[in-house]
This record gives C-alpha cells, sequence and structure tokens, in this order.
C-alpha cells in the first residue's frame, strides 16, 4: 500500500495534483488507516497514470471522468470530438497570434500595405503627427468597407505627394485642425487653400469606377466636421472659392456670400 507521496510519485505527478484530482472526483479517495493516513494500492497508481495521460493529451477534466468508463467505441467518438475542438482552439489561438503580430506593426493593424506604405511616405515628408494620424483613421475606415479598391486609391495618394503643392497642402490643414471656431485667420486660410488646390488639382471626383459610395463620403466628412473646429466655416468658405465638398472635393463656380461680403 502507497502513501499518496508514493502514490503520485509513481504515477509521475505532484501531490498536489492527485489532491485535486480526489476533488474533481475523479480518483477515489481512499479511507485513512487507523494511523489517520490515507492508503493507496495499484488500482489507483493504474487510474492516476490514465488521468495524467489523458490531461497531458489535451482533454479537459470535466470529460475525464466519461472517458474512464467509456467503451471502445464511445472512447473513440469522444477523443474524436475531444480533437476537433482542439483543432479549432488551435486555430482561434492561431489567429489571435497573428492579430497580436500585427500590433506590433503598427499602421498594418487595419490598413492593407499599400495604404501603410502612403502613411508611412507622409511622416518620410515631415508631415505634422496630427494630420497623419487623421489621413491613417480616415483610411480605416475605407479599407473596412472597399479594401479591394485600395491599391488605386492609394496610386492616386502617392502620385499627389510628389507634387511639393499637395505636400504644402497636408501641413496647411495640419495647422487648421488646431484652430477654434471663430478664428480669425479662416478667411485667409481658405484663401490659400483654394490656390493650393488649384495648384494641385485635386479631383476627387473625377471619373473612375472607384468613386466611393455616397454613405461613406458622408462618414468621412462627419469626421472632418467634428474633429475639427472650424470646419464648418473654412467648407463655406472653399465653397466661395470654387471647391465642394471635403472627402470627394469637386470644382464648383466661386460664388460670393453676399451676408458676409468680407468672407469673415
Amino acid at each position: 500500500m502507497l502513501t499518496i507521496s508514493q502514490l503520485a510519485s509513481y504515477a509521475g505527478v505532484t501531490v498536489r495534483a492527485v489532491r485535486h484530482y480526489h476533488a474533481k472526483g475523479l480518483l477515489p479517495e481512499p479511507e485513512r488507516d487507523h494511523s489517520g493516513y490515507r492508503r493507496y494500492d495499484a488500482h489507483a497508481v493504474v487510474e492516476l497514470v490514465r488521468i495524467r495521460t489523458l490531461a497531458a493529451a489535451g482533454v479537459p477534466l470535466a470529460r475525464v471522468r466519461e472517458l474512464l468508463v467509456a467503451d471502445t467505441d464511445e472512447f473513440a467518438a469522444a477523443v474524436a470530438d475531444i480533437d476537433r475542438r482542439l483543432r479549432a482552439e488551435i486555430r482561434e489561438r492561431q489567429r489571435h497570434r497573428t492579430q497580436i503580430a500585427q500590433l506590433a506593426a503598427g499602421d498594418s493593424l487595419a490598413l492593407p500595405p499599400e495604404a501603410t506604405a502612403y502613411i508611412d511616405r507622409l511622416r518620410e515628408l515631415g508631415i505634422p503627427d496630427a494630420m497623419v494620424d487623421g489621413e491613417r483613421d480616415a483610411w480605416i475606415l475605407v479599407a473596412a468597407q472597399l479594401r479591394e479598391q485600395m491599391p488605386f486609391y492609394m496610386t492616386m495618394k502617392q502620385q499627389q505627394l510628389d507634387d511639393p503643392a499637395a505636400v504644402e497642402l497636408y501641413g496647411v490643414l495640419a495647422e487648421v485642425m488646431q484652430w477654434e471656431v471663430g478664428d480669425p485667420r479662416v478667411a485667409a486660410m481658405a484663401d490659400r487653400l483654394a490656390a493650393l488646390l488649384d495648384a494641385v488639382g485635386v479631383e476627387e471626383s473625377e471619373q473612375h469606377d472607384e468613386q466611393m459610395p455616397d454613405e461613406l463620403v458622408e462618414l468621412l466628412d462627419a469626421v472632418f466636421l467634428d474633429s475639427v473646429p472650424v470646419a464648418r466655416r473654412l467648407m463655406e468658405l472653399l465653397e466661395e472659392r470654387g471647391w465642394r465638398g471635403w472627402t470627394n472635393l469637386e470644382r464648383v463656380p466661386p460664388r460670393q456670400d453676399s451676408a458676409n461680403p468680407f468672407g469673415q
């Protein structure tokens, strides 16, 4: 007859594990002898080895008891089911590992490679962080809906960055993002932006198959309007100067605001 320490040693587990199996009802707990010790026989060793083997194979303890008393067919069916569950868990954990690896990759977590390259180039060109972050978040929204069209959009954006006026435009917009409602510099900035847009020739609405859906354009415009205090006034002034919209900029005939002749 064996003590609990000897039993654990025979089966290759710890005493703590034996007690845990007792608590789970997997291994019967013998009565104490006249000396107050629990004694285990060879059958207990065999059962403990079986329990240890099943647990080491990944069988949940909640199902170990079922397998200990199963016949051949029941055992095979139960093992097949456990195997399916384990393979599904492995796939899920692998997906988590992939996502964890992407977290270390920064912008590439939610953006395709061509968009990440565009964001990296903005940083290399010295575009202020606030503007870069805004661009990144906007393109995350686009990629979530139109991922297959991202190569087209990014080719267009990369071509724009070849123009120094376009790079200047990003810097100007980053500056505007910090202004509060009523800032007296808005009218002059609208003049500057309109001139830059004329120089760059930004025509987001030009005819092509990759036109963004209206609801996505509205969502992106809403992000700009909600995050930039002077956005609404700036868009009004730009329309007076011949540019309407934001995400999808389009040329319109310049107009004068009769109610505000100074454009303030």
